[in-house]
């Protein structure tokens, strides 16, 4: 009988082991439900996260997964380094429900853009057109059809496209969204020293559409 017992213990014991190990790798490796290629990273600044892991040989097997599952297609460091967004400046999450505006300044880069994506890390399905932005190192902002704009960038992100001029990234049919930072040809002090290199953008809440009542 003490045997059997003993038995039946490690047999549980093994089961809770591997369901454990099975939920933390699909966890770790950005397959659970929900989960973005970013959620693990090792650079936080100003609501914007990083993993500068990606891109690098020093990547390991989890971090190859995240990339693969989200389309990240992540070039070398030296080549690009990512950011991504998924709360305001009050730490709010990030939804088509509010209106904000974007504030970028010049950026430790020779290039940078940023692509707004759905809860699924996919483009919002809408054909409103203007779903990035993009700018050279003193951040001069260049519209789609080659229009060059003025130095420092500032876009509004909303549902609908604004009455005054300006940039605009559509977050219509988006839900709860993310911003995603590219910087091309990054300077070497942003590898190194991050935190002290990078002026992170804003993303400051404008207003929000009033909850209907049920």
């Amino acid at each position: 009988m003490a045997t059997l017992r003993r038995i039946a213990i490690y047999l549980v014991a093994a089961i809770i082991g591997i369901a454990l190990g099975l939920a933390s790798a699909v966890y770790f490796a950005g397959l659970w439900p929900g989960a973005k290629p970013l959620d693990f990273g090792d650079v936080s600044i100003d609501g914007w996260n990083s993993d500068f892991a990606i891109g690098s040989e020093a990547a390991d097997p989890y971090t190859r997964a995240r990339i693969a599952r989200h389309g990240l297609l992540a070039l070398a460091k030296s080549e690009a380094v990512y950011f991504t967004r998924t709360v305001d400046d009050e730490g709010e999450r990030l939804t088509e429900d509010c209106r904000y505006r974007l504030t970028v300044g010049a950026m430790p880069a020779e290039w940078w853009s940023i692509t707004l994506y759905d809860a699924n890390s996919m483009l919002p399905m809408n054909d409103d057109g203007p779903l990035s932005i993009n700018a050279n190192q003193d951040a001069v902002a260049v519209l789609p059809d080659g229009e060059v704009l003025g130095q420092g960038v500032q876009a509004i992100i909303a549902p609908e496209r604004p009455d005054s001029p300006s940039l605009w990234l559509s977050s219509r049919n988006a839900g709860t969204f993310d911003l995603t930072l590219r910087l091309y040809v990054p300077e070497d002090t942003l590898l190194t020293s991050p935190e002290e290199t990078l002026d992170a953008p804003s993303v400051q809440r404008i207003d929000c559409a009033p909850k209907v009542s049920e």
